[in-house]
């Protein structure tokens, strides 16, 4: 090749390069920056993310209990997890200064050794109360050394009330003047749970019978199951009352409209209760 040829060569494969260069330069620049996720949920977003809605007035975290027990052969062990994290995400939502951390899903279920209470059934997972409540406790003082002033403990179980309750007690005597507290709202429970129960009566008032509603596996539970994933509910599973097979009540009466209205019982429950509890402090 002639040096002439050579030459111009050169100049048109620079030309060409710096004008792809011209034309990539605008797309890069282009790139729309990375939105925070529309969440309330503290585990999907990063601590930059927390620090700043900290910083702009997101002060509550609701740390929601469930648990991992038996609920019939009709229903999934991971029942009160997906009650309470739909719940919990509704309350943050409407509340709109709160994030919700992580499910406790190990919580007091029975004894180990001889099996008591759910721990009689497969897939159960126990945790003695004065664990779950040191799990509780040091949720709550990594929750107030990241900022947040307004504490909620949220359980879906019976058997986490007494625990949440003391830990409470405990944090809010040591915080006493600090300007942090630590809010236990049993509201939440007691509204789907036997009279005086929101849920409870007002199934009654359908017509339903206290036995049908049950204590466990039955209307009350499976209802807010149907309503909120029916995926978790064996259909072909579901019979009358059985209870040595962990069910008392009879699920084959609920429906999905009936867990839409307890749900939001449980929900409205729990928010009042929280905005009483923020406002007094």
């Amino acid at each position: 090749m002639k040096p002439r040829t050579m030459l111009l060569t050169g100049f048109l494969a620079t030309v060409g390069l710096l004008i792809a260069v011209q034309l990539i330069a605008p797309v890069a620049q282009a790139a729309p920056a990375v939105q925070v996720p529309d969440t309330v949920f503290l585990a999907d977003l990063t601590w930059t993310e927390v620090r700043d809605k900290i910083a702009a007035g997101t002060t509550t975290i609701i740390f929601p209990t469930g648990g991992t027990e038996q609920n019939g052969p009709h229903m999934i062990l991971g029942k009160h997890h997906v009650i309470i994290e739909h719940a919990a995400e509704q309350i943050a939502r409407r509340l709109g200064n709160a994030l919700v951390a992580p499910v406790l899903d190990y919580v007091p279920e029975g004894n180990v050794d001889p099996p008591s209470g759910h721990m009689r059934y497969a897939g159960t997972i126990t945790l003695p109360n004065e664990y779950f409540m040191k799990v509780t406790e040091y949720a709550a003082r990594s929750f107030k050394a990241h900022g947040f002033t307004d504490i909620v403990l949220l359980g879906d179980s019976g058997g986490n009330q007494r625990g949440l309750a003391a830990v409470a007690e405990l944090l809010n005597e040591e915080w006493a003047g600090s300007g942090v507290r630590v809010h236990h709202v049993p509201e939440y429970y007691i509204a789907a749970f036997q009279p005086p129960g929101e849920f409870f009566q007002w199934l009654e008032a359908q017509g339903e019978t206290p036995e049908d509603i049950g204590s466990h596996a039955g209307i009350l539970c499976t209802a807010q199951l149907l309503a909120i994933d029916p995926s978790t509910v064996r259909a072909d599973k579901i019979a009358g009352s059985d209870p040595a097979n962990g069910v008392r009540g009879d699920p084959r009466r609920a429906t999905a409209a009936y867990g839409e209205k307890g749900v939001e019982f449980k929900i409205e429950a729990a928010i009042t209760r929280i905005r009483e509890m923020t406002a007094a402090r």
